[in-house]
């Protein structure tokens, strides 16, 4: 049986979401595909930014809008007109969580900042989401991942020591501060439970980038300078990477002695290099890196991939092919997971990934498709208790979609 709203963890949950582009849809979209019903209230003209970045679908729909706004509701509502403000205050006082990522000061002054809207709801929590700490020297300062990226070290960590540095292929410190934002609300809604109050979550992208660093953060602050960069390859185990076949790249990761001695006998036939005591331990493997590799990538080589999977495999080596990312979305691994949820006949929201969470075996589900903009504002604006005229009057007005 296909599982219900009901069954999902978030099912009764309100979320309010006034954030734009990528770090605060996607916190959103993380409750949402837990059961939660987010709200997402959008500029009525001009919709989230998203909506003109990238591959255009259909009208008002793009593949950046898509990806991070599956399973809410849109409503069109300009916040600069006092009647829209009033919706949306009505709105977070009838809500569980908000999430907004206005410059810093920017929801104050409209009234929509935490101390404002909980004095309407005490139990509201509250994720504001910037580039840097409110408390900070920079708290105005506008935060964009590319930047972040490069301010945090994460693109001085990315890539070759021979070659300039590198940004993750994904807005890697929108996507973690998202996914960062979305555990602080759970948590604070546990909290909540027992105190029934809210609580103001402070997010910035700074912070969460460096913590992205992890163990290569720790390496440079004990080494005191910034550790090497391997590329595809690995820090400390040897053979562990991308390597190349005779017809394709694929993933080797050779992680302790007894796979390595496999991986000679079995893989590359050269039971030389599983005796030589250069080479008999991973860390004498790590600093003879230079005399290993250039052997073991010719063996490589020589063989095609397809024999060398099936030999890796063979002897219990962990390995892969490397494909491209139509070629992985299509894969019969991803058709089997059910990961692509497809509608030809949509041009909004033709292909849309399906939730990643899996709840007592089965997958969360695709209940709404990434919505058009403002198609729900006359339903949600119902629920409020607005009848037609009142809609109409609205509209007429400019303050709703």
């Amino acid at each position: 049986m296909p599982m219900t709203t009901l069954d999902l963890p978030l099912s009764g949950i309100r979320v309010l979401d006034l954030s734009r582009i990528l770090a605060g849809p996607w916190c959103g979209q993380v409750l949402a595909d837990l059961g939660a019903e987010v709200i997402k209230v959008e500029h009525p003209l001009r919709g989230d930014d998203t909506r003109d970045w990238g591959f255009r679908l259909g009208e008002r729909n793009t593949c950046y809008f898509n990806s991070v706004n599956r399973n809410k509701r849109s409503i069109g509502v300009d916040v600069g007109k006092p009647e829209g403000l009033a919706i949306v205050r009505d709105l977070a006082a009838r809500s569980d969580v908000l999430i907004q990522n206005f410059k810093t000061g920017g929801a104050d002054k409209l009234g929509l900042g935490y101390e404002a809207l909980s004095a309407l709801n005490p139990g509201l929590i509250y994720c504001s989401i910037a580039g840097y700490g409110s408390d900070g020297p920079e708290a105005s300062r506008p935060g964009y991942d590319l930047v972040i990226q490069g301010e945090s070290g994460l693109m001085g960590m990315n890539g070759n020591d021979d070659q300039p540095p590198l940004k993750f292929g994904v807005a890697i410190v929108d996507l973690f501060t998202g996914q960062y934002s979305a555990q602080a609300v759970l948590a604070a809604l546990i909290q909540r439970g027992r105190t029934g109050k809210g609580r103001h979550i402070e997010m910035a992208l700074f912070d969460c980038g460096l913590s992205v660093t992890s163990y290569y953060g720790l390496e440079a602050l004990a080494l005191g300078e910034n550790p090497p960069r391997y590329g595809n390859a690995h820090p400390s185990i040897v053979p562990y990477g991308v390597f190349d076949a005779a017809d394709g790249p694929l993933v080797i990761t050779v992680g302790n002695n007894a796979q390595y001695e496999r991986f000679c006998r079995i893989v590359i036939e050269r039971p030389d290099l599983a005796e030589d005591a250069r080479f008999a331990t991973n860390l004498l493997r790590t600093q003879n890196r230079p005399e290993l590799l250039p052997m073991i990538e010719a063996e490589l080589r020589a063989r095609p991939r397809a024999l060398l999977l099936q030999r890796l495999a063979a002897g219990g080596i962990p390995c892969g092919e490397v494909l491209g990312l139509n070629q992985a979305l299509r894969s019969p691994r991803a058709t089997q997971a059910g990961m692509v949820s497809d509608d030809a006949g949509n041009a909004d929201t033709p292909a849309v990934l399906a939730p990643p969470y899996r709840l007592d075996g089965k997958r969360a589900p695709l209940r709404h498709r990434p919505p058009g903009l403002g198609q729900d504002t006359d339903a949600v604006l119902g629920e409020l208790g607005l009848d037609g005229p009142r809609i109409t009057a609205l509209r007429q007005t400019g303050a709703i979609a």
